[in-house]
């Protein structure tokens, strides 16, 4: 499987019996009290009979163990020797080399390290082979040992429909969790823990890595009647990843719950842990979620990767107007600023661009966040729980008796909330917040349903910046095409109706979707004194929207379709992320 590991770990078994070169295995294995001279000729026999290696007709007719014999031939050979195994094989890298190949030259390959592939051959020493491996996979190989037999009856497995379930899950049930309350890391960049350790753990950390890699930001495990299905969320979307049997599906979830501390014998209540997973060298935060269905425990796991993320306005992909407008908001001393869109349209990242922008030695700055993603130096984060005595607004509150300056709510979700904070905007705070609506102009009128006075709203409200998170077309499969006229008619398009656009026909590199990675879509408005009196006179929210339009406003779907002209985005998906009624 791929990992930054090196082959020398144990999983990969390398030679510790003394090694005497030219001496036959035979012999050396006599030598070494392993097998007998009675044994060695059974097994000579039964090589002449099959025209197998002396090595294997001794593990065949069970007079070594394969394990036991490993050592000695990797010393022999002078390469590495490995005992394929489920949880060895990543189904990624096998997809590399065609089976017609793989059956041809006794070759499997298993798992990529540091851009090399490592390959179980049963003849490693024929450089031929391993040209032509390289040849067709496109990468360098590090040949390793395996027996014919085992590499045949693996190949047989992996090149099924379902082996990239196979290769992982065979033979795994739930006494196969340990549980291991002491357990708070878990190093998944290390093949001896992956290879050795149990199935049902191999496979969760399987799991992990390849969502990594992938740069998924959730793993979804959701029970159904004939498997367990597996899907990550890439680039905002899900994608299935793998489809294990259903009877494993409680051992799985008990292994997430035992990462996250959570209560494995609770399974018909919610539950939310959290644990910190090593990753080919990077610590990455998991939040786990787990839920009951009719089914059985749904798991969800979120990935927060520090690296992956960017807490600098100027690389949120904000144009140069629109970023100006939002410095312009975050320099005034009080007042509050409004972040908008659905779930996972990368708010909090907003929010937490914005306090690295204001943050200084000379301010304090306290957020109240469920939960706390990511901590911030020089801000004081505090954790508020739903549903419970110190909620949004009781830490609030609090915080308002701490000489705050600026103030972080991670989201506005009652009236009482919202009265508060409001109330705090209009006390000389900067407050900076996140609300759920379609567009800007929907905060407002959001705001005066939960309860919040109109003249109120008018007089704390700063801006609002409503966002989006669109993909980007994949470089390696870009290609040209032309809209229709009646799909540029529904978009309202108003610019050269017979030009080009692109979008990504799919391959490999974006996992056949035709996009690969993000960007985000903005829409800033800026509350003033002549969308203030629309405010406080309740106007409607279309009469609020043709305001900002007037004062030359841009809407979320146009600033896609700007994407789009430059082919950074495809016009489909400028449409699906950014079409509001």
């Amino acid at each position: 499987m791929s990992t930054a590991a090196d082959t020398s770990h144990s999983g990969l078994l390398s030679g510790h019996a003394p090694v005497v070169r030219g001496q036959k295995l035979g012999e050396w294995l006599i030598n070494e009290n392993l097998i007998t001279a009675a044994e060695l000729e059974a097994a000579i026999q039964l090589q002449s009979q099959k025209g197998r290696r002396i090595g294997e007709s001794l593990v065949e007719l069970g007079i070594i163990e394969e394990e036991q014999l490993l050592p000695f031939l990797a010393s022999q050979l002078g390469i590495r020797a490995v005992r394929l195994r489920d949880g060895l094989v990543d189904p990624n890298a096998v997809r590399l080399l065609p089976q017609a190949i793989s059956l041809r030259l006794n070759a499997l390959a298993l798992f990529v390290v540091r851009d090399r592939l490592i390959v179980a051959m049963a003849e490693p020493q024929n450089l031929d082979h391993v040209d032509e491996i390289q040849r067709v996979c496109g990468k360098k190989v590090r040949p390793v040992f395996s027996f014919e037999s085992a590499i045949q009856k693996m190949i047989r497995r992996c090149y099924e429909e379902d082996f990239s379930v196979s290769t992982v899950t065979a033979d795994l049930d739930e006494n196969s969790v340990e549980l291991n309350e002491e357990t708070e890391d878990v190093d998944i960049a290390d093949i001896e823990n992956l290879v050795e350790g149990s199935p049902i753990i191999n496979l969760v950390n399987y799991l992990i890595l390849q969502a990594m890699r992938r740069g998924a930001s959730d793993i979804h495990i959701e029970p159904s009647r004939k498997y367990t299905l597996v899907r990550f969320r890439i680039d905002g979307q899900l994608v299935e990843a793998l489809r294990p049997r259903r009877d494993i599906h409680p051992a799985v979830v008990s292994r997430i719950k035992v990462m996250g501390k959570m209560d494995i014998a609770q399974q018909r209540v919610p539950q939310d842990g959290r644990c910190q997973v090593s990753v080919e060298g990077s610590d990455i935060d998991l939040r786990i979620s787990t839920l009951p269905t009719v089914l059985g425990e749904k798991a969800v796991i979120r990935i927060l990767d520090r690296k992956r993320l960017t807490f600098n306005l100027d690389e949120l992909g904000l144009p140069k107007d629109l970023l100006v407008d939002v410095k312009a908001l975050l320099a005034k001393p009080h007042g509050l600023i409004l972040v908008t869109g659905p779930t996972g349209s990368g708010k909090t990242t907003t929010l937490y661009s914005a306090l690295e922008l204001v943050k200084s030695v000379n301010r304090n700055i306290v957020t109240v966040e469920d939960p706390v993603e990511y901590q911030l130096e020089l801000i004081n984060q505090v954790q508020a729980e739903r549903n419970r005595e110190f909620n949004f607004a009781t830490a609030l509150r609090a915080i308002l008796r701490q000489d705050p300056d600026v103030i972080m709510i991670g989201e506005i979700r009652d009236a009482e909330t919202a009265e508060v904070a409001v109330q705090a905007a209009l006390t000389g705070h900067l407050v900076l917040s996140t609300l759920h609506t379609n567009d800007a102009a929907s905060a407002i009128t959001r705001l005066s349903d939960m309860g919040v006075a109109p003249y109120k709203v008018a007089a704390s409200l700063n801006g609002i910046i409503a966002q989006r998170l669109v993909r980007k077309i994949c470089s390696k499969c870009s290609e040209t095409y032309y809209p229709t006229a009646e799909f540029l008619e529904s978009l309202s398009y108003t610019g050269e109706k017979r030009r080009s656009f692109s979008r990504g026909a799919g391959c490999r590199e974006c996992f056949d979707t035709g996009y690969q990675g993000r960007t985000g879509i903005y829409e800033v408005l800026v509350v003033d004194h002549d969308i203030r009196p629309a405010i406080t006179q309740e106007d409607s929210l279309s009469t609020i929207r043709k305001c900002f339009m007037e004062k030359g406003g841009r809407p979320l779907l146009h600033s896609a379709i700007q994407l789009a002209e430059k082919e950074e985005t495809s016009l489909e998906e400028a449409a699906r992320v950014a079409f509001v009624d």
